[in-house]
């Protein structure tokens, strides 16, 4: 009989994640979108960097940063007594972090297709930056709001080489779907994988339709 409890531990990750990402990409990308400093390209390298790193290379880096015997890990640990490594808030963080890219990068660019009219005319009227974002940008902005949080949760919920890496397979803490997987078939139990499996399939296939479906509406739909 399958084990419930990874897919509800990777749904809990993904849905924190995407929360946490909806509050930090939207001033990310909108501060990336107005600023016209040379140096933003670094900043959207930074941002972008997960997308092309070998999952075990961030995760590895991670590892060495919240380790409780050096670095940030010790600081955490001596002050706050936070420990990251090999615990469900450190999956949190290091998802954060891998994830990131996927809601930014969409933001980003509904940022930018954005009419220049819509800020200028708010200024005009005397409305505030944060007014701006909140009231005008951001209702013009629902398909890449829903194309970030959407990327960011599957992106979230199939990844396997950071949440190994820092969380390790922990039944009940950090043991999530696709770890569940690689036990399974490390130990020969290829029915209990399959299944984890195809309910990773089934999901992710829902995700990708659901963002093609919006965006083929959005696409379709007057300015």
């Amino acid at each position: 009989m399958i084990d419930w409890q990874p897919l509800w531990l990777s749904l809990r990750l993904a849905l924190l994640t995407t929360a946490i990402l909806l509050l930090l990409g939207i001033p990310l990308a909108w501060w990336l979108a107005t600023r016209r400093r040379t140096w933003k390209a670094i900043a959207e390298a930074i941002v972008s960097l997960p997308m092309v790193l070998p999952p075990s290379v961030l995760g590895f880096y991670l590892l060495l940063a919240f380790s409780p015997s050096a670095g940030l890990g010790r600081l955490l640990d001596h002050w706050l007594n936070i420990r990251l490594v090999f615990t469900f808030p450190g999956l949190v963080v290091a998802s954060v972090i891998y994830s990131l890219p996927f809601m930014v990068n969409p933001l980003l660019a509904g940022f930018r297709n954005l009419p220049p009219d819509l800020h200028e005319a708010s200024r005009t009227l005397g409305k505030s930056d944060w007014t701006t974002l909140i009231y005008i940008l951001l209702p013009n902005l629902r398909a890449a709001l829903i194309t970030g949080a959407v990327l960011s949760f599957a992106h979230t919920i199939g990844e396997f080489g950071v949440v190994m890496m820092i969380g390790g397979s922990i039944p009940g803490v950090t043991r999530v779907a696709s770890v569940a997987i690689y036990d399974e078939v490390q130990s020969t139990h290829y029915p209990e994988a399959n299944h984890y499996a195809l309910t990773l399939l089934a999901l992710s296939f829902s995700i990708l339709l659901l963002v093609y479906f919006i965006n083929h509406r959005h696409n379709r739909s007057p300015l």
